[in-house]
């Protein structure tokens, strides 16, 4: 289980595809912190860590991974946003995120509003989905609060920190991001669903 508040920014250092699967070397400020089968969250992406080489940590994405996250477009020199999962007495600064990815998204817009930006972003409506104003989302990993939502689209609001903490600052429009969406939402949808 992870908050959505991005802890720090990795390095890709190598991408290798190894059968349907894609296997990451990746350097971070915490590296040395890391232990082996330990979860990890990148860019939103909950991965288990399998080894180590003198330059990062491993892990591996599996081929649903790839199609439901923007991973698989990751190469050597990409920066990726990472988390580690929350202690059970630890404080929830942003939402409960299971680093799960439903889907990914596209970035349709960014405005400079003087002091923040924000964000505009499109998805399939067709997959069910569900966005409301003032609701969370997790974008690319980080725990966010949706400004406006109409079927299939949102937009958030980007404060300085966030901008200069994550890759949000690298996002251009056009670019694909992972997508979370809340998990109450999802099974209050569920339940309403079965009725």
């Amino acid at each position: 289980m992870f908050t959505g508040i991005i802890e720090a920014q990795g390095k890709v250092i190598a991408a290798k595809a190894e059968g349907e699967n894609k296997t990451f070397t990746i350097d971070c400020p915490f590296t040395q912190e890391l232990k082996e089968d330990q979860s990890l969250a990148h860019n939103g992406v909950c991965l288990t860590v399998t080894g180590f080489r003198p330059e990062g940590y491993i892990v591996t994405a599996v081929a649903e991974t790839l199609r439901r996250s923007n991973l698989g477009l990751l190469k050597a020199g990409d920066q990726v946003n990472l988390e580690r999962c929350m202690p059970m007495n630890g404080r929830i600064d942003g939402h409960l995120v299971q680093g799960h990815v439903d889907l990914c998204g596209q970035c349709t817009g960014i405005k400079d509003e003087n002091g923040s930006w924000l964000f505009e972003f499109s998805y399939d409506p067709g997959a069910g989905h569900l966005t409301v104003p003032k609701g969370s989302i997790t974008v690319n990993g980080v725990s966010l609060t949706v400004v406006d939502a109409s079927p299939g689209l949102f937009s958030v609001a980007i404060i300085p920190y966030t901008y200069d903490h994550t890759n949000f600052c690298s996002l251009k429009p056009g670019d694909p991001v992972n997508l979370e969406f809340d998990i109450i939402g999802k099974y209050v949808k569920a339940y309403l669903n079965r009725s």
